[in-house]
């Protein structure tokens, strides 16, 4: 009897410390970072390299023990400057791995779809912003005491970002960095 408890509690023991460090089923929070971008273009005089920003919302969701969670988020981002510069509502939607690390540190994965709706009007020469873009979110990050996440996101885009005004698309897509800081309650 001692030994079936012995081994129980060994089994216990092992399963504990290789929990996901989030193991609550659902959080939310502020989500907040830079927007490293750099516009493709082939249309001329278009500035490549830019900084800007986001913030807002943000929900999690993860089973516990499997580590396999949602994270979504509604930010508002600012990306490009100048006469390129988009301001606009992004949401990104990810699908998330996370390897706890022990108690108060895990890594995590993740991956998933990106919606931006630009609410500025870009209006230059014969070039028109598009008001809805869809981009494919890749990253990976930590998670800190329970309730920090840092993160590296990659968007690549689905399609152009702006378009010629009596014409199609123009070869022109913002390829973005973000670098955020989250805080989960």
């Amino acid at each position: 009897m001692k030994k079936v408890i012995g081994v129980i509690l060994l089994t216990m023991c092992c399963l504990m410390a290789t929990m996901p460090a989030q193991a609550q089923f659902f959080g939310w929070g502020v989500k907040g970072g830079l927007n490293l971008s750099k516009l493709d273009s082939s249309f001329e005089g278009v500035k490549d390299n830019t900084t800007g920003f986001f913030i807002g919302p943000m929900v999690e969701a993860t089973i516990p023990i499997i580590g396999l969670g949602l994270d979504a988020s509604l930010l508002y981002s600012q990306r490009g400057e100048g006469e390129y510069k988009q301001q606009g509502v992004d949401i990104p939607i990810n699908l998330k791995y996370t390897i706890g690390l022990g108690s108060m540190l895990g890594v995590f994965i993740a991956a998933g779809p990106d919606f931006y709706f630009n609410f500025k009007d870009i209006d230059i020469r014969e070039l028109e912003a598009k008001k809805k873009l869809v981009s494919l979110n890749v990253g990976a990050g930590l998670k800190l005491f329970r309730h920090l996440q840092l993160g590296v996101n990659y968007n690549i885009p689905l399609g152009d970002s702006f378009k010629l005004k009596n014409a199609g698309d123009v070869d022109s897509k913002y390829r973005t960095w973000q670098v955020s800081l989250a805080y989960l309650f």
